[in-house]
């Protein structure tokens, strides 16, 4: 959805340094910006990925016919909200120097709402879909907004460089916190106790670990976006302003079309990686947290190495080259059925996982008029919200339409990477840049 210090640059102990970063932004300043990643990555990593997803399936809704799609629609609705208020979100943020704000809000409700999910048990599933929707759409909103610091603290030609940083230190939190969360699980089926049992402390363990962890953001993150307040209804008028406008955006409009396919794909690998581990490769929750806690290494590799390349290669080449690897990683885990190659296909997504999120967000940040970061980066959460509505459900409604057949609805959702591939194929980003520059100033 950043680097600790040992990521920054050899002499990162004076400012700038390296020069990837804007001139007055201390290294100190990104890593509490890229530990927000950090923090918030444990959520996605255990709730929605590897531990809460499967006990929905397998415990709270007691592996029932729905059970799947129950929980992509959960997902779904979060993200229906989150897509409805998160360019106006943005808009408000950019106007009134709001980011922190509404991020220490958003935060808190995740927090909150993840906890809460510690009281889901057999049987609880409305409560349980409750927390789901309001810890996910907390969560979503988050993302966007901590996404749009990034033009505010890297230069314009380091951005993928310093987005890698970002996501490789997500992928170390997500570690953390499914490690902690592996150490109680395996503790607790050493002396006998049921999912029941100990899935409700996961949640309280990754609560916590992400309230810790985003506390550097709040400290030391600096609000740079100019105070602009705007009278009432503004914010919408904004928001109408940029899409009316879309055309003089033709590159960053027709990145986000991009954006809504592949990561469609994305996000039902994201929302059901341990259920088809469990459902269609047999994997018990100790083996689907281990195949989780390996692809997460391979993913911040990923994000931390490719960071430094795609800057060099270019944003769109690097994009198109990581929509390949997911194509090859769809086929070889449908093809699958023993767990030695279904373990390849698992780590090939997460190097692709990597290094696709980190360059996608690096480009929208290149394509993104200045003084309009949060609204745009809240278009681009519109796109990936769509998406993950459109990618988990499909794969939901595969699966209930078949009766369970989630080969057939791995292979239905890798189809979003090809049109996805297909669409970036006329993004040209040089070109939208200049139009970011020409038009940023006149649009607001």
């Amino acid at each position: 959805m950043p680097k600790n210090t040992a990521s920054l640059p050899p002499s990162a102990g004076e400012p700038n340094s390296a020069g990837a970063l804007r001139p007055g932004v201390r290294p100190r300043e990104v890593w509490a910006w890229a530990m927000y990643d950090f923090a918030n990555s444990g959520y996605t990593t255990v709730v929605i990925t590897a531990i809460f997803s499967a006990y929905f399936v397998g415990v709270v809704a007691g592996k029932s016919a729905w059970a799947t799609f129950a929980w992509t629609a959960a997902l779904s609705l979060s993200y229906l909200f989150n897509l409805l208020s998160a360019p106006l979100l943005g808009a408000w943020a950019d106007a009134h120097r709001g980011k922190k704000k509404l991020l220490a809000l958003s935060t808190a409700g995740c927090v909150l709402g993840t906890a809460g999910l510690a009281l889901s048990g057999p049987g609880d599933v409305a409560l349980a879909i409750v927390f789901i929707v309001i810890s996910n759409f907390c969560f979503a909103t988050g993302e966007n907004l901590i996404a749009a610091f990034l033009p505010e603290l890297a230069d314009e030609d380091n951005l993928g460089k310093v987005s890698g940083w970002g996501w490789s230190l997500g992928y170390v939190g997500g570690l953390v916190s499914l490690g902690a969360c592996l150490a109680w699980v395996t503790w607790a089926e050493a002396r006998g106790d049921t999912a029941a049992q100990f899935v409700p402390v996961c949640m309280l363990i990754t609560a916590l670990l992400f309230a810790l962890s985003s506390a550097p953001t709040f400290l030391f993150l600096r609000e740079r976006s100019t105070l602009k307040p705007l009278a009432e209804g503004r914010a919408w008028r904004r928001l109408r302003a940029t899409l009316q406008h879309a055309r003089q955006y033709r590159d960053m409009r027709r990145f986000m079309l991009c954006i809504v396919f592949y990561q469609a794909g994305i996000q039902a690998v994201i929302a059901l990686a341990a259920i088809y581990a469990e459902q269609a490769m047999g994997f018990s929750t100790t083996e689907s947290i281990m195949l989780i806690f390996l692809v997460n290494i391979t993913a911040a590799l990923g994000a931390f190495g490719f960071g430094y390349w795609q800057d060099r290669l270019g944003y769109v080449r690097a994009i198109a080259l990581t929509l390949a690897g997911w194509i090859a990683m769809i086929v070889l885990a449908w093809a699958a059925t023993t767990p030695p190659l279904f373990w390849v296909a698992a780590n090939i997504a997460g190097l692709c996982l990597g290094a696709s999120q980190s360059a996608g967000r690096a480009l929208v940040g290149y394509l993104a008029p200045a003084e309009r970061h949060a609204e745009f980066f809240g278009l681009w959460g519109l796109a990936v919200k769509f998406s993950s509505i459109l990618g988990p459900l499909t794969y939901g409604v595969v699966t209930w339409a078949t009766d369970g057949n989630h080969r057939l609805a791995i292979l239905a959702t890798g189809t979003y990477f090809v049109v996805g591939l297909l669409v970036l194929s006329g993004v040209d980003a040089a070109r939208g840049r200049r139009a970011a520059l020409a038009n940023g100033a006149a649009s607001d």
